[in-house]
């Protein structure tokens, strides 16, 4: 991978304030030619700094205003268990994120549901019968202050 320099790091910005934004707009804001802008951000996404583009959709527009953070603690902190729970959890359409974190759990998962019944549902289903799970610990987020906030570059 080569080097970010500073027109790259404005074309990275740009992107992330706007994945929609067409190749002459960012061009005309890094000043540059839309053929040089062209092949700089071809080049962000070839070596991997732009992992995709897509749409932000309006969870509330689709009956999932509601968002859950769940730690989860396996029963055993081997390979083999952690490498089970993560195949079967990636399986799960309602989780958004998954992290394995040092502390008092194993897992934080960032949850979309349609209310606090379809968490229930979710849960008592899904959740404590994915392999190794030995505890749950539910959070039900009541404001969302920054979500998805773009990386400061």
């Amino acid at each position: 991978m080569s080097a970010l320099d500073r027109m790259d790091l404005r074309i990275l910005r740009l992107l992330q304030q706007d994945g929609r934004m067409n190749n002459a707009e960012i061009a005309k804001r890094v000043n540059t030619s839309p053929a040089t802008c062209h092949r700089r951000t071809q080049r962000l996404f070839e070596e991997g700094y732009v992992r995709g583009v897509r749409a932000e959709i309006a969870p509330d527009k689709v009956e999932r205003g509601s968002l859950v953070m769940v730690g989860v603690v396996l029963d055993r902190s081997t390979p083999e268990s952690f490498g089970a729970f993560e195949a079967a959890v990636r399986k799960v359409p309602a989780v958004l994120d998954c992290h394995l974190v040092a502390g008092d759990f194993d897992y934080f998962l960032k949850i979309r549901v349609r209310d606090m019944a379809d968490f229930n549902r979710l849960h008592s289903e899904t959740l404590i019968a994915l392999p190794g799970v030995r505890q749950t610990r539910t959070f039900f987020v009541m404001k969302e202050v920054i979500d998805n906030a773009p990386l400061a570059l």
